[in-house]
């Protein structure tokens, strides 16, 4: 994997589609770089609508629904540990796409986290990602907890 992008809803769907192109003339396409994605919807809305599929361009799809909350809110989702356990899976399983692109509906806090927390998994410098925005603690906190925890088992 070479980089890992954050992005909105909006940035995350500008970013896959300047891999289309109309049938037959691939050429066409912007970008031909692969990619997975982590697909981060809330659950007060059902989700935002739309889906990612896998193609020629991606090779892996994994959507959660969980909350952008740092503390039980009453009807809300937390992040838990399953959804860390798919997210450490989903990465481990797929580091030979170019792209780990990951969004929520901002690219702010849930996605920032696992983003900053996919960068350290891979042993690259995270340290951007806190300076420059405000990653949802508790999804990072979990994040690493669960694969510290991991990584003690063998």
């Amino acid at each position: 994997m070479k980089r890992v992008l954050v992005k909105s809803v909006f940035g995350a769907f500008e970013y896959v589609m300047l891999h289309f192109y109309p049938f037959g003339q691939e050429e066409m396409s912007e970008q031909t770089d692969t990619y997975a994605v982590i697909f981060i919807q809330d659950t007060h809305t059902g989700g935002f609508g739309f889906q990612f599929n896998e193609n020629k361009f991606c090779k892996g799809v994994l959507t959660l629904y969980f909350d952008d909350n740092v503390k039980e809110v009453e009807g809300a989702v937390m992040f838990s540990d399953e959804h860390a356990e798919q997210i450490i899976d989903f990465i481990q399983s797929h580091k030979n796409v170019d792209t780990l692109l990951v969004h929520c509906y901002g690219g702010q806090s849930r996605s920032r986290a696992v983003g900053a927390f996919a960068v350290k998994m891979l042993g690259g410098d995270n340290s951007e990602y806190f300076k420059t925005g405000v990653p949802n603690q508790h999804v990072y906190d979990v994040l690493e907890t669960v694969w510290i925890q991991r990584m003690l088992r063998g």
